[in-house]
């Protein structure tokens, strides 16, 4: 669940790990590790790289994002 402080924004999909896991790249240049929840791992099939994606991220934590599927 989303709390009342979570950043969300686009990005591109650079590198497509293991696991359910991200390499994404902001609008900003920044790389970030962006994961799927267990429950949507399945929907990252159709993600290749160059694919745009929307994150939500924590303000305390910016190396990590969740990716919204």
């Amino acid at each position: 669940m989303p709390g009342p402080d979570a950043i969300r924004l686009d990005g591109t999909v650079v590198q497509v790990l293991t696991n359910g896991l991200l390499q994404v790249e902001l609008a900003n240049g920044h790389r970030v590790l962006g994961h799927a929840p267990r429950r949507d791992r399945h929907k990252l099939g159709a993600i290749r790289v160059g694919s745009r994606v929307p994150l939500e991220m924590t303000p305390f934590d910016m190396s990590k994002a969740r990716v919204l599927v």
